[in-house]
């Protein structure tokens, strides 16, 4: 193993057992820019901006850009990680066992999404800084809220970047993995209006909301727009996921809130679905009146949480990343995500990237691992991407 290589390793045992989740990542930044500091880099090359304050969210800080001038003349290259994890995380105490790093409490996850990558990008930063490595104009990006839906990227300053040509985001599986594009995701809220009445003496003059919420949602599994959806040659899912309602069981449900998800890579089809849903809640409002006719009301409130998008073979920062990953004597296997990724973001506002792996393993569950053999080749990709050698 090279020096570099445990190096990165020890830094990625510190940055697990520093917790952080989405929203809450000022610690790990701290740590960042500690480190950045000490091994030379300048107050000036270390920015944050507010992204935090334009955020849905609330947060405690901003994205963190490092960004240092070329050793020599080339297209500014920039590597990107996202630095919060998932409340399952919190409390992680990474151990080593064998070649994988796993969470000490087995009702952890271990927070491998993705404080690998914001490992790999600070073993990388550290490493130029200290050896005066040759390398293009450089940018390291570490962006918070990615668990929000993205929403750091999303309210990044993008004059902070340097207009990068080649981009590269460190997030997610086997380095040799290259993701080149990834689904669009739309969230949507549905609030039902019922009208109560109890529900023992007088049931007939109420109007269920959750009556109204079940008749819709058993009419789009029943015609397939809930789910894995297959129409007209176009694929797509949907997700109710979440429902509240109702104060007690003796009182006909006046309320009911519910929050869904449609995807697509396909952003029309993704629409289709979004209409499809739509409809199928307003149409259960007929379906549950009183005995005075009356019946529900139903509001909708949604929004883009990022657009799909598929780079091409051809694309610089693709070949890059190829280059890379055969040098080292490995094969690259490009990709499709049907999550959203930072890269979705970026993307959409006219910085091509591509996403490698960082090694985890079983992201957002307990049974999270790092497998550290590909944490290395990570590490090692990277290092190749920053010096402009792929």
């Amino acid at each position: 193993m090279t020096k570099h290589n445990q190096n990165a390793e020890k830094l990625l045992l510190e940055l697990l057992a520093i917790p952080g989740r989405a929203g809450r990542e000022q610690k790990v930044m701290d740590f960042l820019v500690d480190r950045l500091r000490k091994a030379g880099a300048s107050a000036e090359a270390i920015q944050f901006d507010q992204a935090h304050r334009r955020s849905r969210f609330p947060g405690e800080v901003g994205n963190l850009v490092l960004k240092l001038p070329g050793t020599f003349r080339g297209p500014r290259r920039m590597l990107v990680a996202h630095s919060d994890t998932v409340p399952l995380c919190e409390g992680a105490r990474p151990v080593r066992r064998g070649d994988r790093i796993v969470p000490a409490d087995t009702h952890t996850a271990l927070g491998a999404d993705d404080r690998t990558g914001t490992a790999v990008l600070l073993a990388t930063a550290l490493r130029l800084l200290r050896e005066k490595t040759g390398h293009p104009p450089l940018t390291f990006l570490w962006t918070v809220q990615e668990e929000f839906g993205l929403q750091g990227v999303r309210s990044l300053r993008l004059g902070m970047l340097g207009r990068p040509r080649l981009a590269f985001n460190f997030d997610g599986g086997s380095p040799e993995k290259l993701t080149i594009g990834a689904t669009g995701g739309y969230r949507m809220e549905i609030r039902i209006t019922g009208i109560p009445a109890h529900a023992g003496n007088a049931p007939q003059n109420g109007v269920s909301a959750i009556a109204i919420a079940g008749i819709a949602i058993e009419r789009l599994h029943r015609e397939g727009w809930h789910g894995l959806i297959q129409k007209n040659g176009r694929r797509g899912t949907s997700n109710v996921g979440i429902i509240r309602g109702g104060d007690a069981s003796n009182v006909v449900a006046a309320e009911a809130t519910l929050r869904a998800e449609a995807r697509s890579h396909h952003p029309a089809f993704r629409r289709r679905i979004v209409r499809a849903i739509e409809q199928a809640f307003r149409d259960a409002l007929g379906q549950v009146r009183n005995a005075q006719g009356q019946c529900g009301r139903v509001q909708f409130a949604g929004r883009l949480d990022y657009e799909s998008f598929k780079l091409p073979a051809g694309d610089p920062s693709v070949r890059a990343a190829i280059g890379a990953i055969r040098q080292l004597g490995g094969e690259p296997v490009t990709g499709i995500s049907n999550g959203g990724l930072d890269a979705n973001w970026l993307t959409h506002r006219g910085i091509p990237t591509v996403s490698l792996g960082c090694g985890q393993e079983n992201m957002h569950t307990t049974d999270e691992k790092v497998n550290l053999a590909e944490f290395r080749r990570a590490c090692d990709i990277a290092l190749l991407l920053a010096t402009g050698d792929s």
